[in-house]
């Protein structure tokens, strides 16, 4: 009896040890959560309030990146708002002697033509400087709605894209002509959609004086001016000649803001402008790089401008029916009447406005920039 109970005691001694470890599962009435007594001691059931899932940990950590980035395109934005009013104020004049050529009924034989006989008809406040003359100015809104996003948006898709750069280990300026030819196209064409009322307003204004005087719409300001159109033509005819806009205002900012950042790196290694391109706080590089990508720019984009003034322009009959059916129509209308060339009138106030414009806009965007952030935004 004894070998027999001894036997037994031998072999549930052996089965022991060849069972594996089991886990003892105890409750703790004190922390009301249930505990696995292993050895890394995890808790089955986490009831701590401080502790969060994966989801919800990512999700907390990725709302301060979505404000902060909110935050850095708004700055640019208005940055670049006030860049474009400063611009708008020198180059107003360029911009009114353009559209004015632009548009039908003009006798001028060229440039220097449309600057005298606009001065000598209607003088310099209601002339050169007509639209800059309402409380609201039309100028200045087409910068807040147009300028801030063509600029504004662009800096910020350009800085997140060098960031990205970095974060990879390559040069931050390894940014290829087409992404930055890219990013050009999706502001401009962004802004121009947003500003196409004050674009309108803008151009209603500046052709009001060339009209005879029982043609003439006599805006008061630019909240006038659009208010009337939408009760006078309905609220659809603030986005008239939204197609020509949006596709001049894509192929400008395109070449403008991309080929403008292209040449201005490309050129700053080149030693002729100082060191990195500072000479002179990298005022002449930046003039250089806006003169070659502004004459692209107005070579692509005037024949859109010619379309989208017109269309603009155009009076609308009581019966509602307009001089233009649509983009295509004006386009093929200009031609068949005018000639092909007549689709780059104006080409030179517009380039004389586009290069200072733009040197301008873009030294202020850069310098105010880099006072409030310490970058630099091109």
């Amino acid at each position: 009896m004894r070998r027999t109970i001894s036997s037994l005691n031998i072999r549930r001694h052996n089965a022991e040890e060849d069972l594996p470890a089991l886990e003892i599962v105890t409750f703790n009435h004190s922390s009301s959560s249930i505990s696995q007594d292993t050895d890394e001691n995890r808790p089955l059931l986490n009831t701590d309030p401080s502790s969060t899932s994966p989801l919800i940990d990512s999700q907390s950590k990725a709302r301060p990146k979505m404000t902060a980035a909110a935050g850095a395109l708004i700055l640019k934005m208005i940055i670049a708002a006030f860049s474009g009013m400063g611009a708008a104020t020198v180059c107003h004049p360029l911009d009114v002697i353009r559209v004015q050529m632009q548009t039908e009924g003009n006798t001028y034989a060229g440039f220097g033509d449309a600057a005298m006989g606009i001065y000598r008809k209607d003088g310099v406040k209601d002339g050169l400087f007509a639209g800059v003359s309402a409380v609201i100015l039309p100028a200045y809104l087409r910068q807040w709605l147009y300028g801030s996003c063509r600029i504004g948006i662009y800096a910020y898709l350009l800085e997140s894209a060098q960031n990205a750069n970095i974060q990879n280990g390559l040069d931050k300026n390894a940014i290829p002509l087409s992404s930055k030819m890219l990013m050009g196209l999706t502001s401009g064409g962004i802004g121009s959609f947003v500003g196409t009322p004050a674009e309108l307003a803008l151009v209603r204004m500046s052709n009001d004086k060339k009209l005879p005087l029982d043609q003439r719409r006599n805006y008061k300001g630019v909240g006038n001016c659009i208010s009337r159109i939408a009760k006078e033509e309905g609220l659809t005819a603030l986005f008239r000649g939204a197609p020509a806009t949006v596709l001049r205002a894509c192929l400008l900012s395109a070449c403008a803001m991309g080929i403008t950042s292209e040449i201005k790196m490309r050129l700053s290694g080149s030693g002729f402008f100082g060191d990195d391109g500072k000479l002179l706080g990298g005022v002449p590089l930046l003039f250089v790089a806006t003169l070659i990508s502004s004459l692209a720019a107005n070579v692509v984009a005037n024949p859109f401008d010619v379309v989208k003034s017109r269309m603009q322009n155009m009076a609308v009959a009581k019966d509602g029916r307009t001089q233009y059916s649509s983009m295509l129509d004006c386009f093929f209308q200009t031609v068949n009447n005018e000639g092909v060339l007549k689709l780059w009138s104006g080409f030179v106030p517009a380039f004389l406005k586009l290069a200072p414009y733009t040197v301008i806009s873009l030294t202020l965007t850069d310098k105010i920039t880099k006072m409030l952030t310490g970058k630099e935004a091109l």
